[in-house]
């Protein structure tokens, strides 16, 4: 049986890139795609698949707290990273947020099929650029209490903070999560309270700086 696979990314150029790359493999096979976060996870859930490779700057839900739904739902979906960036925050979010695979998109296609290979062999894969991140990340905090000093935000709290950052309207931000407009003002209130914020360009700055958006999401 193929490797089942669905590819989360909100460039349609690259999703029809990745299936028509991936379909020339006979042991791996794309089943769906996602444009955002949330389809991405509600796919996930819904097909079972076997890997989900998962862009990380993605609207709606970004692809950190997408791998964290899925892997908190259903342990046994290897998500893969494919991103343009090497920053720490990036990569060792995703890592901790349940992913199993990390690489680039400047890399080639045919790494990606090896990373999906590997992380259903058990392992990890990551690519040899962003390897010293993780080694690095290790070293500097391993005598060191994993505990940031954050306040710590529910998933939904950060839900909404990503879509306030992106700049949608409570209105839009409770159709979107299918709450009424009270409880996003009421998530709204509680997020502003736990980060000591008054304002929402003080809310998308900390979210940018947080590795929940970014400028160009």
């Amino acid at each position: 049986m193929p490797i089942k696979i669905i590819i989360a990314d909100d460039h349609k150029i690259i999703r029809d890139g990745l299936a028509s790359m991936i379909g020339r493999e006979p042991d791996l096979e794309v089943v769906a795609e996602a444009d955002n976060g949330r389809e991405a996870v509600r796919l996930a859930l819904d097909m079972n698949p076997d890997v989900v490779v998962m862009d990380i700057v993605m609207p709606e839900l970004n692809g950190i707290e997408a791998t964290q739904q899925i892997s908190a739902s259903n342990p046994k979906i290897k998500v893969v990273a494919l991103s343009m960036h090497t920053d720490r925050r990036f990569v060792t979010r995703m890592l901790k947020s349940g992913a199993s695979g990390y690489l680039l998109k400047d890399g080639a296609f045919k790494e990606l099929a090896i990373a999906i290979r590997t992380v259903m062999a058990g392992q990890i894969y990551l690519t040899p650029r962003v390897q010293g991140v993780v080694v690095d990340e290790y070293l500097h905090n391993r005598d060191v209490d994993e505990s940031t000093g954050l306040p710590t935000l529910t998933i939904r709290e950060k839900e909404v903070l990503q879509l306030l950052a992106e700049g949608k309207s409570t209105k839009e931000v409770a159709s979107h999560i299918h709450v009424s407009v009270k409880t996003v003002e009421t998530h709204r209130q509680n997020i502003m309270k736990k980060l000591n914020l008054s304002t929402l360009a003080e809310l998308v700055k900390y979210a940018i700086r947080e590795g929940l958006t970014t400028l160009d999401s």
